[in-house]
């Protein structure tokens, strides 16, 4: 959005650090974000030591119990490998279940079914897609799960918490595990573990903690969904094909981006909408007269669609060099957001451990909140 941020212009030294960075400098650097914030703490000191401030304990189980809490691979039906592993690592790391469990959008079940499995009662699934819950619910019977899906909008009003039950959500997103928090989290539930996603899904213009400590704080952030869409920006699980593709669609619309400013004559960024997937493979030509019909942007007869390509490509080498100082705020961001989570659970009552369940090649959201209620 802007090809000379506030922050270069305020640390050119810096801006040039990071600019004759080398492709294989970037990769380095955005594998080993704590050598980069070591290295950039000379213009910004607050920096050393990013590595020990995100820091957390690791509440995986030893190898062996976690294959053993996995769904076996022949009964994963519509269970990618990597979601299996996710909910076989989420699963191990709350065991042993004293309670009846309630898995929060639920989607077809997958976690029910690894948790149902290891706990002393079934398990029930609130999932708001009703093909879903078909399915899910399918599945439960094939291979004699004692899960059961409901149809059920968990944004509803009415809605009221199981008795004695304990909330679980894997990657809930936003607003869907904000509701969780505020629904069984006020005491309604022995236990509620669970791993926030996506926390710019919300209808808010603007975050609000949950706490009344961070609340009450005149120095707390205040976030918009951009800022929060920060805390999600990493796609270390994704295949190399797929990382390909979205450098090229990037340098794409780095490209058009820099070609409509001239056309407008006007040095601001125009928004354009997610592409079809046919276009990745007509090119920059027919990516640009796309995004200009659905922009009412209308194109010379003439346009040197190779030096606009290459100048997309050059931002693109710009863009991820400044993005590596904009991703050592992701992980501290995303912390801060859930240890927003823990205090507002401290403060109804629970005592709560915050760590991770698996390592971050399996899934960057891998923070795990479990907070439990001592009874009366």
């Amino acid at each position: 959005m802007e090809p000379q941020p506030g922050w270069a212009r305020q640390w050119p030294e810096l801006a040039a650090w990071l600019e004759a960075l080398s492709d294989a400098d970037c990769d380095h650097y955005d594998a080993r974000p704590e050598q980069l914030a070591n290295g950039l703490s000379r213009w910004l000191p607050g920096l050393a030591g990013h590595g020990e401030r995100i820091a957390l304990p690791t509440l995986a189980p030893p190898p062996d119990r976690l294959a053993a809490v996995r769904l076996p691979e022949t009964q994963a039906v519509d269970m990618p490998g990597r979601k299996r592993q996710q909910a076989g690592a989420f699963a191990a790391a709350l065991l042993p279940l004293a309670t009846g469990v309630l898995d929060w959008c639920c989607g077809k079940g997958h976690l029910a079914r690894t948790l149902a499995r290891h706990g002393p009662t079934g398990v029930t699934g609130f999932e708001w897609n009703p093909q879903l819950v078909a399915d899910g619910n399918r599945l439960a019977r094939q291979f004699g799960d004692a899960v059961e899906l409901r149809c059920q909008d968990v944004m509803a009003g009415d809605l009221t918490w199981p008795d004695a039950t304990h909330g679980v959500a894997l990657h809930a997103c936003g607003d869907l595990h904000r509701r969780l928090l505020h629904l069984a989290g006020t005491g309604a539930a022995p236990r509620l573990s669970l791993s926030p996603c996506c926390y710019h899904l919300t209808a808010a213009d603007r975050h609000q903690p949950l706490s009344e400590r961070i609340r009450r704080n005149p120095d707390r952030l205040t976030l918009n969904r951009d800022e929060l869409r920060l805390a999600v920006q990493e796609t270390v699980t994704a295949p190399a094909r797929v990382r390909a593709q979205t450098a090229e669609a990037s340098q794409w619309r780095l490209g058009f981006d820099a070609l409509q400013r001239q056309l407008r004559g006007c040095d601001h960024y125009l928004p354009v909408p997610s592409h079809p997937s046919r276009l990745m493979r007509e090119g920059f030509e027919a990516f640009c007269r796309w995004a200009a019909a659905r922009k009412q942007l209308p194109l010379p007869d003439a346009v040197d669609w190779p030096y606009w390509l290459a100048v997309g490509r050059r931002r693109f080498r710009q863009v991820r060099r400044h993005e590596l100082l904009r991703h050592l705020f992701r992980r501290p961001l995303e912390l801060w957001l859930v240890l927003d989570y823990a205090v507002f659970l401290e403060e109804q009552g629970y005592r709560v451990r915050l760590g991770t369940f698996c390592e971050r090649t399996l899934t960057p959201r891998n923070l795990l909140l479990d907070a439990r209620r001592d009874p009366p």
